[in-house]
């Protein structure tokens, strides 16, 4: 069995692509002691990885799990914690409100946005602190309709509620950001009753599936999903991404002589190095088998999305970056009934970003060797740098 430590361990989380090379030549499926207490599985191949992402014998619900589990931990309550029907239910009503209409309204705002951060940047900069961390918060702020004389709060709200809470403190401090996120979030929704707008708050007040509509504890759930899923991915995006470009100078020059090739290349970008490593917990409604290995009732099923993306079956040279490369059938934003509904956006920040980036900096290089950058670990389900330095 894999150690705990397998997926918290210093040395997997800045190189996790090499383990998992060595883990899917032996077999698609591995067990793992994660959580501790629990029976739980590992799949690491893009073939069975991508079909137990849409397998309705596995439950998003971790009441179903064989050992109880600390729900802080997890996406309880939100979409990405619930099952068909609860979850049919929800999702039609969030994507009425969540259209591409609405996605794509927002690219000029979030050009202006980036662009006024590209002009922050001056000689040396963090990009992770200059642009990935705050031009999805800035982005969620307008999606929100948040006014502007409450963003710095809301972005102070949201440093805290988007990193890990390792110590007690850390933990009560979350606790109490989370009540005034939720009290604020509250009367938004009260005024937005009152006064309807064409943000997606007064959208998900107005959607409705037939008599069914939104609960407030059901719209502070998804907006907290959308701050949590949509900041980290969007914030990964970019610093893997510009990371996997300046390593491959030869993929940089190409992009930067064809732009059109920009769309393709965030896609490619996604499967190389994508926001989000392993999917949110699945747990085995029944007796049944991946790959052949036996899946006990309640045993936990964890899908290696960065490990998919990296599978010789699936993708020729899966580890060299290929700009042109298609077709591209990754899974970083899942697969089935969980695709992420954030994606669009998340693919037009990328978009934005990145182009936006290359074409005022022209000269973008690191300002550290590649070796000192370091990861976030601590367990999480995401993949992001701590830092980008960069010189421009």
């Amino acid at each position: 069995m894999l150690p705990h430590e397998f997926l918290f361990g210093r040395d997997f989380s800045e190189d996790p692509y090499a383990a998992y090379a060595e883990l899917r030549a032996k077999g698609p499926v591995h067990p793992i002691d994660f959580p501790r207490g629990a029976t739980a599985f590992l799949v690491v191949d893009h073939e069975h990885g991508r079909a137990a992402l849409n397998d309705p014998r596995l439950s998003k619900d971790t009441a179903h799990s064989s050992v109880p589990v600390d729900g802080d931990q997890f996406f309880g309550g939100t979409l990405l914690g619930m099952d068909p029907p609860d979850h049919t239910r929800l999702r039609a009503l969030v994507a009425k409100a969540f259209t591409a209409r609405r996605t794509e309204a927002l690219r000029p705002r979030v050009q202006e946005i980036t662009d006024r951060l590209l002009d922050a940047i001056d000689g040396e900069a963090d990009l992770i602190r200059a642009l990935a961390v705050p031009l999805p918060v800035q982005v969620i702020c307008e999606l929100l309709g948040v006014p502007a004389a409450d963003r710095d709060r809301f972005r102070e709200w949201t440093a805290v509620l988007t990193v890990p809470a390792p110590t007690r403190e850390a933990r009560a401090l979350r606790r109490d950001v989370a009540l005034a996120f939720n009290d604020y979030l509250m009367g938004v929704i009260a005024e937005r009753r009152e006064h309807p707008g064409d943000d997606l708050i007064s959208g998900l007040i107005e959607a409705r599936e037939g008599d069914a509509a939104l609960t407030e504890v059901e719209m502070l759930n998804i907006v907290a999903l959308l701050l949590v899923a949509g900041h980290e991915t969007t914030m990964n995006l970019i610093g893997n991404g510009v990371l996997a470009l300046l390593q491959a100078p030869d993929q940089l020059a190409l992009l930067r002589k064809r732009p059109e090739l920009l769309p393709a290349a965030i896609e490619e970008l996604l499967r190389y190095d994508g926001p989000v490593d392993r999917a949110s917990q699945r747990v085995a409604l029944e007796d049944m088998e991946i790959a052949g290995t036996p899946i006990p009732k309640g045993a936990w099923v964890h899908v290696s999305l960065g490990a998919a993306g990296r599978d010789p079956a699936a993708f020729r040279d899966p580890d060299e970056l290929d700009l042109t490369r298609t077709p591209n059938r990754h899974v970083a934003f899942g697969h089935g009934l969980h695709f992420c509904l954030g994606a669009p956006l998340a693919r037009l920040e990328g978009q934005i970003a990145i182009g936006s980036l290359l074409e005022r900096f022209p000269d973008l290089a690191l300002a550290v060797p590649a070796e000192e950058l370091r990861h976030h670990r601590a367990g999480s389900i995401v993949r992001g740098l701590v830092a980008l330095p960069v010189r421009v």
